[in-house]
C-alpha cells in the first residue's frame, strides 16, 4: 500500500516581486522580527538566511515578509550536541564570516544569522538595480561581489573580514537602493565593534589561562555575551537600526518590540529635553 502526503501552502512570492525601496526594507525588518520569535519561543536557529529562503507574502494590499525553508535549523538546546561538521550550515555567498574558517567549530548562534542578514541587504542592493533587474557589469571585469556567488570558502572569509575589520568601510548601492546606505553603515559598525571586543575577549581568557608566579593570583577576565558579542550585535541593536527607514517608521508587528521601540523613544525625548534646559 502506497501512501501519499502533501502540504497545501500559500503562495509565496520572491523579492523581486517588491516595487519599491521601502517595500524591500520592510521584508527585511519582517524577516528580523520572524527569526527573533522563532529563536525565543519555539527556540529555533534557521541557519540558512538566504536571498532564495526570503519570500514575500501579499495580502490586501499589503506584503509581508516571509523566512522560507527550515531544513538546516536546529534548536537551541541541541547545538552543542552536534558535530562540527554540522554547524557549517547556511549559503555561502550568505554565511557568517567566521563560518568560513577552517578553525572555527561552532555553536551557531543567532548572531549569525543577523549577520546573514547584512549580507542579504548587501548582495541585493549592490548587484541589483531594482529587485527583478540584476545589474550587467562589464565583461572585463567582476563587480566586488560578484564573485561571492563563485568563490570557496577561503575567498569569502578574507573579503568578508575586511569588510567587518575596516573602520572607513561604506556600501555604494545602486540608485534605487540607495536608502540602504545608513542601515548597512550602522549593522556594520555594530558587528565591527563587536567582533574586537570579542578577540579581545579571547586574549584576556588565554593571558588568563597562562602559569603565573608563585603568589600571584590569576586575572580575572569580565564576563562576555558571545550571543550579541557583548551587546554590540544583539536583536535589540539591529531592531533599533531597521525599524526606521529613510527617517519614516516601519511596521513593528510583536507588541514586545512596539513597546521597547516607545520606551526608546521616550528616553531619547527626555534627554533632548534635558539637554535644552
Amino acid at each position: 500500500m502506497c501512501v501519499v502526503r502533501g502540504i497545501i501552502l500559500e503562495e509565496l512570492q520572491p523579492l523581486s516581486t517588491l516595487k519599491t525601496e521601502r517595500e524591500c526594507a520592510q521584508v527585511f525588518y519582517d524577516i528580523v522580527q520572524c527569526h527573533h520569535w522563532a529563536w525565543k519561543y519555539p527556540q529555533i536557529l534557521h541557519r540558512d538566511i538566504s536571498e532564495g529562503n526570503i519570500m514575500v507574502r501579499e495580502k490586501n494590499g499589503q506584503k509581508y515578509g516571509v523566512l522560507n525553508d527550515w531544513d538546516l535549523a536546529s534548536w537551541l538546546n541541541t547545538q552543542n550536541e552536534e558535530s562540527t561538521s554540522k554547524f557549517r550550515m547556511g549559503t555561502k555567498p550568505y554565511m557568517a564570516h567566521e563560518q568560513h574558517s577552517s578553525q572555527w567549530q561552532g555553536p551557531h548562534r543567532f548572531r549569525h544569522d543577523l549577520e546573514s542578514v547584512f549580507y542579504d541587504i548587501l548582495l541585493l542592493v549592490s548587484l541589483y538595480s531594482s529587485p527583478a533587474e540584476k545589474v550587467r557589469f562589464p565583461s572585463t571585469g567582476d563587480h566586488r561581489y560578484e564573485k561571492w556567488h563563485k568563490e570557496d570558502d577561503s575567498f569569502l572569509d578574507g573579503r568578508k573580514s575586511k569588510i567587518i575589520y575596516n573602520g572607513t568601510w561604506r556600501a555604494f548601492p545602486q540608485p534605487f537602493f540607495s536608502g540602504f546606505t545608513l542601515w548597512l553603515a550602522a549593522l556594520q559598525e555594530n558587528l565591527r565593534r563587536g567582533i574586537f571586543n570579542l578577540e579581545n575577549h579571547k586574549y584576556a581568557v588565554l593571558a588568563a589561562s597562562r602559569p603565573l608566579k608563585p603568589g600571584r593570583r590569576p586575572p580575572k577576565v569580565p564576563f562576555f555575551d558571545e550571543d550579541t558579542l557583548g551587546g554590540n550585535f544583539s536583536y535589540e541593536k539591529v531592531v533599533m537600526i531597521m525599524h526606521q527607514f529613510n527617517q519614516e517608521e516601519l511596521k513593528t508587528w510583536g507588541h514586545e518590540w512596539q513597546v521597547t521601540l516607545e520606551e526608546a523613544s521616550s528616553e531619547d525625548w527626555e534627554s533632548e529635553e534635558s539637554e535644552e534646559s
